[in-house]
């Protein structure tokens, strides 16, 4: 079986039209399934503003070049203002050193070591990708765009406000003919500085609980999990999630509501 390829998995991630033959093995292949729903956590991540906003340089610690010149011998250091601007600044003269060694000669402390090359993982591409497209939209990477194909309300709730920040809004699953459910939520929150907002499908007694994804101030559009129960999990819930990288659910609630059919 021919896999997609890590790049198209990368623009898959990032709900983007994948050419007809990729677009038909994804709706098969578990396995291609798998690796997106692994990319989208990241490329959604990029859209939340404190991680995708740029910060200011940081030189590098001295260790860093240290270990460079260990490695290769080098005698020179590259000028700090080169590393802080990002520019490649006039390097100072290098000290002499021994003339060129004949043909087939080894000159002393100038031995050549190959360094091993070894091959990416495929799963590491598609990282590696996926990373390098979401860079290019930045904080734009919204799961999908309003409007595309905006498909038949079939449950919808008010998401009601659980703790002091008064976080509140709307929650709509649409069936897409063809194309899957998803779930739209229009949240009304404040900015965070140091966490993000994530909604989850919840049992009514919320015991379980199944992640759907990042959600935004304003309307954000995600796909829903193939074949969840919305009986089984009617109740949407959006949570208040700090960047420590944990997948789990912060249990920190802002809003949530019962979808009605």
């Amino acid at each position: 079986m021919q896999h997609c390829s890590p790049e198209q998995l990368a623009l898959a991630a990032l709900h983007e039209d994948l050419p007809a033959a990729d677009a038909a093995h994804l709706e098969t292949c578990a396995t291609c399934r798998a690796e997106v729903a692994s990319l989208q956590r990241a490329v959604d991540a990029l859209a939340v503003p404190s991680m995708a906003a740029p910060g200011p340089a940081v030189p590098p610690p001295a260790r860093v070049w240290d270990a460079i010149a260990a490695a290769t011998g080098a005698s020179t250091a590259p000028q700090p203002e080169a590393v802080l601007a990002g520019t490649a600044a006039a390097p100072p003269a290098a000290e002499p050193g021994p003339a060129p060694a004949p043909d087939g000669a080894r000159t002393a402390g100038a031995d050549v070591v190959p360094l091993p090359r070894s091959r990416p993982s495929r799963r590491w591409l598609a990282v590696a990708a996926a990373l390098l497209v979401g860079g290019v939209v930045g904080a734009g990477a919204v799961a999908v765009t309003r409007g595309q194909d905006a498909g038949v309300v079939i449950a919808e709730t008010a998401l009601a406000p659980l703790d002091d920040d008064g976080s509140s809004g709307r929650a709509e699953v649409r069936d897409r003919d063809g194309a899957g459910r998803v779930l739209e939520v229009d949240l009304d929150a404040p900015e965070l500085d140091d966490g993000y907002y994530e909604v989850w499908l919840l049992q009514a007694d919320a015991q379980r609980m199944v992640q759907v994804g990042v959600v935004h101030r304003g309307a954000t559009v995600l796909p829903l999990p193939d074949g969840i129960d919305l009986g089984a999990y009617p109740l949407v819930d959006v949570s208040k999630e700090p960047l420590d990288g944990v997948p789990t659910h912060s249990g920190v609630s802002v809003a949530r509501g019962e979808l009605e059919t």
